[in-house]
Parts: C-alpha cells; sequence; structure tokens
C-alpha cells in the first residue's frame, strides 16, 4: 500500500490499531494452544478467550455466555436468521426486515424466500428511515422475527431501533439487528434498546479481520435459541462449531476495550472532521447529502455530485480512498439499492461518493481530499461538456 494513501473508507474496513496487534502477537506465535485442549497451553488459549469475551460484552452492555464468536458479521446473519426460521417453525414462518439491509441480510431473506419463508421488506423515506407506523403494521401473527439495521453502511443512518424492539415484542416476534457499522463507534445497549439477537465484525472498529460476534438473548421473555447450522464440536455452546480463532478473539476483545475508553473522544473529533469535509462540498452547486443531515453516524458522509460519475472520481484519485457504496456489493455493475430505496434515480445513485472517516484520519487529509476531490469533479464535468 502507498505510503501517502489518504484512507477515507472506514465503512468497508478500518486498520488494524497497533495496540490491538501487539495483543495479538503471543497467540500467534508462542502462545498458540487450542482453546478446547485441557492441557495448559489449552487452559491458556481459553483464559484469552473468556478475557476476551468479558471484553465485548462490556461493550454491548451483555452477559459475557450471551456472546458467541463468529467469523464476522455475514457469518452471525446467517446464523441468526436461519437458525431463528429453523427453531420456530411451528410459531410462523414470516420475517420484517428493509429494503436498504446489508446485502448478508437481504441475500439470506431471498435464499429463505425459496424455502417458503415470507418476507416483508420495508420502505424507507427520502432520508433512508423506516415508518413506525408501517413497521407495526407489517408486523402478524405469525411474524417470527424482526430485523432491521441500526446503522446504515451506505449512508449513516440510524433507525429508530428501541422502538421498533418495543412493537416487535408487542407481538410476540423477537428483533435483531445488524449492527455492524455501530458496535464500536456509539454506545449499544443491548439491553435499553431491546434488542435479542445482534451482528458484528472486528474489522469495522480497528480489530482483526475475520473475527466478529453474534450476540444472543439468554433472558426470558425473549431468550433466543437457535438451530445449529454448523456442527462439529458443540463449541460456543454449540451454537457455531469449530476451533477458536483464538489470536483474532484476543484481537477482537482489546479492540472493543479500547473503543469503550475512547469512543467519546475519536466521536468529537471525527465529527469535526466529518463536517469540515461536508461545509466545503456541499456548498458546490448540484450537490445534496444522502440520508438524514443530523438521524446518523458521525464519521459518514455519502454525498451525490450530480453530473459527475463516482467511478471516474475514485479512479481519478490515485492516492485517496472513498467509495461508491458497500464494499460487499461493489463488484455488482448496479445502482446502489440503499440510495434507490430513498427515491435517488440512477443517475444520481451513479453520481454518490461515501466518504467515512476513522481514529486515524487527521485535518491535513481533509483538507488534501477537498482540493483534489473537486479538482476532479470539475475534470469530470468539464470533459462532460466538451463531449456534448
Amino acid at each position: 500500500m502507498q505510503n501517502n494513501l489518504i484512507y477515507l473508507d472506514n465503512n468497508s474496513t478500518t486498520p488494524l490499531d497497533p495496540r490491538v496487534l501487539e495483543s495479538m502477537m503471543p497467540y500467534l506465535t508462542t502462545t498458540f494452544g487450542n482453546a478446547s485442549s485441557n492441557h495448559i497451553a489449552g487452559v491458556m488459549a481459553n483464559r484469552a478467550v473468556n478475557s476476551a469475551r468479558e471484553k465485548v460484552a462490556n461493550l454491548i452492555n451483555s452477559d459475557p455466555h450471551e456472546i458467541i464468536f463468529t467469523s464476522g458479521a455475514t457469518e452471525a446473519i446467517n446464523l441468526a436468521i436461519k437458525g431463528i426460521v429453523e427453531q420456530n417453525q411451528d410459531k410462523g414462518n414470516h420475517i420484517v426486515t428493509v429494503s436498504t439491509e446489508h446485502p448478508a441480510v437481504l441475500d439470506t431473506s431471498k435464499y429463505l424466500e425459496s424455502k417458503d419463508v415470507e418476507i416483508t421488506y420495508l420502505p424507507v423515506d427520502k432520508f433512508g428511515l423506516v415508518d413506525l407506523a408501517e413497521v407495526e403494521k407489517a408486523i402478524r401473527k405469525d411474524t417470527i422475527l424482526v430485523s432491521v439495521m441500526l446503522v446504515n453502511n451506505e449512508t449513516g443512518v440510524i433507525q429508530p431501533i428501541k422502538e421498533i424492539a418495543e412493537l416487535a415484542h408487542q407481538k410476540g416476534a423477537f428483533f435483531m439487528t445488524d449492527a455492524t457499522q455501530a458496535v464500536g463507534k456509539m454506545k449499544v445497549s443491548v439491553n435499553e434498546m431491546g434488542i435479542d439477537i445482534m451482528a458484528f465484525s472486528g474489522h469495522k472498529f480497528y480489530g482483526p479481520k475475520g473475527v466478529g460476534g453474534l450476540y444472543l438473548r439468554s433472558r426470558r421473555p425473549y431468550k433466543v435459541k437457535l438451530e445449529s447450522l454448523i456442527h462439529g464440536g458443540g463449541h460456543e455452546r454449540g451454537v457455531r462449531s469449530g476451533t477458536l480463532n483464538v489470536p483474532g478473539i484476543v484481537g477482537l476483545g482489546v479492540a472493543a476495550e479500547i473503543s469503550m475508553k475512547e469512543m467519546e473522544a475519536d466521536q468529537e473529533r471525527i465529527g469535526d472532521l466529518r463536517d469540515q469535509l461536508e461545509k466545503t462540498f456541499l456548498g458546490m452547486p448540484d450537490t445534496f447529502l444522502n440520508g438524514h443531515p443530523k438521524k446518523r453516524l458521525y464519521n459518514v458522509s455519502n454525498i451525490c455530485f450530480k453530473g459527475a460519475d463516482a467511478d471516474a472520481i475514485i479512479a481519478g484519485l490515485e492516492n485517496i480512498a472513498v467509495s461508491n457504496g458497500s464494499a460487499c456489493s461493489s463488484i455488482k455493475v448496479e445502482p446502489s439499492h440503499v440510495l434507490t430505496a430513498m427515491g435517488l434515480s440512477e443517475s444520481e445513485a451513479y453520481s454518490s461518493l461515501r466518504l467515512s472517516l476513522g481514529r486515524f484520519t487527521n485535518y491535513s487529509n481533509i483538507d488534501i481530499s477537498k482540493t483534489k476531490i473537486i479538482k476532479e469533479i470539475h475534470t469530470i464535468k468539464n470533459f462532460s461538456s466538451f463531449l456534448e
């Protein structure tokens, strides 16, 4: 990677915090035991896993035994949604979700539709928010799960999770949230928010790739039981069998610990950087913000630069990393499903950039990025005018 790279794509992945890497190194080298072994090397590994489980639980205000370690949020989402359907076939076969969810939720839902599970996809308004009245109307007696993303990965829009959870519980359904973009960046309390199931991933908050978690409520009346999808050893309370990724889990725990201590400071500094960026860009002609101006996470800015193709802008920014949407769907030559669901035209969606800032973004990065992005937009628009 270029030494002078300015990285403004932290919603796709974050750099590994050096403190996290340092914590992982012993478990990649000398302390390499299998956490399921009963000799001293295994006991040491198991202690490290238990310590990490406590740190993650503290971050989301849960009990440690309610945390299941996975390879990331996509696996956690698949385990949760498919597992809840298998476990609750006697109750119903209806799920409520949202049209702007991450592909991990939408693709899993499409798969379940092929298995005769009925899915209701809620619309969003021009800001990307769901209507609570529409949520209430959609939940039925045979609804087993309501799944709504906490923070949207493309726009940073924050949904009214607590209120949606209450509506789900009033009709006896479980409430799940994909909190991949929220955990480690904002305060998330599963108990205060009424969350029964929650997926998250370490590499979104300066932890390692290849490790994440699934929170499953253990207390009634919404105690969660999942039918296991991965068998072979009964690891992680039988929910997710397989040898534990001890170095990754240790790193996830330390990333959670650091986030708890530094979250408020990060929010203030990163939010100020984001606001400076937007003040410049939104002062330009033919630009507008995608998402709610207030009800969104502090590090994300999704802006439409009308008349300038986002892919062309990205291609011209040799040492600046920005995005035109979700990293998980960027291989598809299609407009963002999130932005079109919010009412943007295909042309407007193709002209939108997502800039997501992080812990290691500085003021110099912002100044340089503003200048280079504006220059590239002018170049593209002038070229387009010439062709006309």
